[in-house]
């Protein structure tokens, strides 16, 4: 790296970037609602120019190689099937050797970490500068690779997600500030006074492996990279190969940022493999890697937790989110918000509620009873609301990643019948998508069931599927709910109660199990929408994840503290001789 060569670059990208960042510090400090980025794609916004450019760029895409020169090609691979048109994108990727990767990465890091630490976060916001202006491109992609509709593809995995990235930023600029460089210490010991100059260099753990998940690539890929990118550290992108392009974007994109300012862009490569030859072990193995960031199914996250050791390991899973509804002011309102967040994404998302709770005498509702099945009545209707509709379904449910998924809601829709007192109240049953025949969706189970039906419900269900559980009363169902959160984990969980005590008495159930709580969200706002910057996104205690989004104790472990000490007078060479 010729730092002279790129100084006047440099120094125009601090400049730039240095708004956004002491923004960001300061948003993570007070906790406000603020983002640089806008999250609407509507052409009144952007203009009409780029929605189109964005979408010709993913079609010219489509049916043609990635272009991506990183080190130890050894094939391609890539078989991704978009759920709208159940038809191949037939584009492939590059497949490296894994130990040409790691030695590529290393080689990367020596001029990296002379890079002083707000250089390299100008450079991570420069990144996510241009990746929102490849965000319509993106949007398309992520639509095409995970169902999302493209109103929420272009916002939650774009914006939102780059929001998370720039969080975590914030942290680092904050846990890498909070080192001086210097340091004079004076103290005497017996007559003799000692006066010691010391000094502090931050050293990057190692390499950053940042393992995405199929159905939110991008949503903790940001953050996980940009965390260990500012503190000095490569990072190798593990795409799921059902998912690659948008992770190949934003690799793609990343690369040439750093290319652009005279750094090895083989700080962040691309790890893609297939569904029967997964790659991921040998890079975990490999002791160079020193930072794992995992996103994806409980099991093998378990199976990673309980496996790695003398590295760092940051996971999110997942768990069963509930809903605890003990009271209403208004039933339909309440029940609007619950249906309408069981069935964004088909219920596809880390936060969808799977579980809700409702006493199985029913409720106080609209300052009336209302039995169980009346709540239940209501929240079926809600649902029917929106898949009747295929306009506002399509914005809504999208489509369904994987037929897996669809399979696993039938199965367990058809072995209901032998399940005494199960109830289906609704079934799944696809809605006809406007704009694609062809697109696999499937609309939210609802079945009623009781505590004696644990086993059924009590595990995530990836797909849209709604467990109504009769239970004995209010705190019953909290201590259920809390219960389900510390064995299998919660990331959101929900309580919906009109009564004061009541609410009193039970927030302390979630916080001692480590659920986060919305409490009688309603309106305009998705009742699992989680704002970075302001909202701690999961909170490492209880199965759904170790790590949380984002915090210092996120960022901090990425670099260790070197020191070194000498006597001042010999550091400033005033003794004549050593």
């Amino acid at each position: 790296m010729d730092v002279q060569t790129h100084k006047a670059a440099f120094d125009a990208l601090l400049e730039r970037h240095a708004p956004l960042m002491a923004a960001a510090i300061e948003a993570v400090q007070t906790r406000r609602s603020w983002s640089p980025y806008k999250d609407s794609p509507s052409s009144k916004i952007h203009g009409a120019e780029k929605p189109e450019a964005g979408r010709k760029a993913f079609e010219t895409q489509r049916g043609k190689p990635f272009r991506l020169d990183q080190p130890g090609i050894i094939g391609r691979v890539g078989n991704e099937i978009s759920p709208y048109t159940n038809e191949a994108l037939g584009i492939d990727y590059p497949r490296s050797d894994p130990g040409a990767l790691i030695a590529a990465a290393q080689t990367a890091m020596d001029d990296w970490r002379e890079v002083a630490p707000r250089a390299r976060i100008a450079l991570c916001c420069e990144m996510s500068h241009r990746l929102y202006e490849r965000n319509f491109e993106m949007a398309h992609g992520i639509m095409h690779v995970t169902g999302q509709s493209y109103t929420q593809a272009f916002s939650g995995s774009g914006p939102n997600a780059l929001d998370r990235g720039i969080e975590a930023l914030a942290y680092a600029a904050k846990a890498m500030a909070d080192v001086p460089e210097s340091a004079t210490w004076h103290r005497t010991f017996g007559r003799e006074d000692v006066a010691l100059e010391k000094t502090y260099r931050l050293v990057p753990r190692g390499i950053g492996l940042v393992i995405c998940c199929a159905s939110f690539p991008t949503w903790n890929a940001y953050p996980a990279m940009f965390a260990s990118l500012a503190t000095g550290n490569a990072v190798i992108v593990k795409p799921h190969p059902i998912a690659i392009l948008p992770m190949a974007i934003v690799v793609q994109t990343c690369r040439q940022v750093l290319a652009d300012y005279g750094l090895d862009p083989n700080l962040v490569t691309l790890a893609t493999d297939t569904l029967d030859a997964p790659v991921a072990q040998s890079f975990i193995d490999h002791p160079a890697v020193q930072i794992i960031d995992f996103t994806g199914s409980p099991r093998y996250g378990s199976h990673l937790e309980r496996t790695v050791t003398g590295k760092l390991l940051f996971t999110e899973t997942a768990g069963v989110n509930s809903v605890v509804l003990q009271s209403a002011q208004n039933l339909a309102e309440t029940a609007r918000a619950i249906a309408r967040a069981a069935s964004l994404f088909s219920a596809q998302m880390c936060t969808s509620p799977q579980t809700v709770y409702i006493p199985k005498d029913g409720i106080v509702a609209d300052g009336a009873h209302a039995s169980f099945d009346d709540v239940a009545q209501a929240l079926v209707a809600a649902i029917d609301e929106i898949a009747n509709d295929p306009a506002m379904a399509a914005g809504i449910m999208g489509a369904v990643q994987a037929q897996a998924s669809v399979d696993l809601v039938k199965r367990l829709e058809h072995s209901l019948d032998a399940t005494p007192g199960a109830r289906v109240l609704r079934s799944a049953q696809p809605y006809a998508h406007p704009d694609f025949p062809k697109a696999r969706t499937l609309t939210p189970l609802v079945v009623a069931v009781d505590p004696s039906h644990q086993a059924l419900y009590a595990e995530e269900h990836f797909g849209p599927i709604l467990f109504l559980i009769a239970a004995e009363d209010g705190d019953k169902a909290v201590a259920e709910a809390a219960g389900l959160a510390r064995e299998r984990g919660a990331i959101s969980s929900y309580l919906y109660a009109t009564d004061e005590d009541f609410i009193d008495r039970s927030v302390g159930a979630y916080e001692r199990v480590g659920a986060n709580l919305s409490i009688n969200l309603h309106g305009a706002m998705w009742i699992n929408f989680a704002a970075a910057y302001s909202d701690y996104h999961v909170t490492g205690l209880n199965p759904a994840g170790n790590a949380c989004l984002a915090d210092l104790a996120f960022v901090a472990g990425r670099f260790r503290i070197v020191q070194r000490r000498r006597p001042m007078a010999q550091a400033h060479g005033m003794d004549g001789q050593q």
